[in-house]
């Protein structure tokens, strides 16, 4: 086995991305990244995964810095022939995003694994943090709503998060192995943290959880647990996170995100403007967590270090790993 990683960080889509980029720009190769696959799909016979492929073009300095997700630079002519000869639009994959979609789908055929060619992929791109896909097996996110059970994508793009949703299931979860080297490192003594990610809990953290053996590999680690909010202010940043706990029943809060994660958790980053709930939240920190600039992605990613340094030795009474954060 490799030398274990010094920060393992669990993200999916835009803002886990953010916050890896700031990880990646203080930690270089000392930064593995497992990243949710529960949104990927075939869509027109390629296999095509977002949240992998979104952090793939940030550390590679190619993502679309409008969207946050595509890649730079990106040209619509692929969709727009397919629109004239009436096939599936809803669906965007930019000309030079396609690429990555027909290489992936060449390579799974040939019976290489998801590991194995996104290791490849980021290779390629010069990316020295270690990016891995959550499982090789297929892990399928499914959203019920009132407009029946809905594939993730179908909810999430073709449908714009307009359904009320009831109810999330991870299909193929059960089945599906973890990627061994993410049960290894949470269980190695020289990991100095563990991150996740400000991203959706519902939709890119809990497929992930929903692997066997990922949860309880979590709470025992001996590394301490730091988690971002996605939540600001009684609002998500950016998706559909809050409208998706309103309809769950939830209170829209960073309380509900540290209840979420609380057989696990060791310190909860929370925004400046939700500093009056640290009192009640024990074990959590307020950081400035609003990501809009790189210099902001690196301070917040400064941040979460010092907090695990902070937690050396104070989770159940075992020993830590202090992590540097220059």
């Amino acid at each position: 086995m490799t030398e274990a990683p010094l920060v393992l960080a669990l993200c999916g889509g835009v803002g886990g991305a953010k916050l890896a980029l700031g990880l990646y720009r203080l930690l270089g190769s000392g930064l593995t990244l497992v990243v949710n696959t529960g949104d990927d799909f075939t869509h027109l016979g390629l296999r095509v995964c977002p949240d992998l492929d979104t952090v793939t073009y940030t550390l590679a300095g190619r993502v679309n810095p409008d969207t946050g997700w595509g890649r730079a630079d990106e040209t619509g002519q692929f969709m727009a022939a397919l629109a004239e000869l009436g096939g599936e639009d809803w669906f965007f994959l930019g000309d030079r995003d396609l690429a990555l979609h027909v290489e992936r789908t060449r390579r799974l055929a040939a019976g290489e694994s998801l590991s194995a060619v996104t290791a490849a992929v980021a290779a390629a791109y010069g990316i020295t943090a270690r990016v891995l896909p959550m499982s090789d097996r297929p892990v399928a996110t499914q959203v019920e709503t009132d407009a029946g059970t809905l594939a993730f994508q179908h909810y999430f793009v073709r449908e714009r998060c307009q359904p009320r949703v009831r109810g999330l299931h991870y299909q193929g979860a059960a089945q599906a192995a973890p990627h061994p080297d993410l049960l290894a490192a949470l269980a190695d003594p020289m990991l100095g943290a563990i991150v996740l990610c400000p991203s959706n809990p519902w939709l890119s953290i809990d497929p992930l959880l929903a692997l066997p053996g990922v949860r309880a590999a979590l709470a025992a680690a001996p590394a301490p647990v730091i988690a971002v909010s996605p939540i600001v202010g009684g609002q998500a940043i950016k998706g559909p996170t809050a409208k998706i706990m309103a309809e769950l029943g939830l209170e829209v809060s960073a309380r509900t995100i540290a209840d979420h994660y609380r057989d696990f958790l060791d310190c909860l980053l929370l925004d400046h403007s939700d500093a009056a709930l640290a009192a009640d939240l024990p074990g959590s920190r307020v950081a400035a967590t609003v990501m809009r600039s790189e210099a902001d992605k690196v301070a917040l990613a400064r941040a979460v270090l010092e907090a695990a340094s902070d937690c050396r030795g104070g989770k159940r009474g075992r020993g830590k790993n202090e992590v540097s954060a220059t």
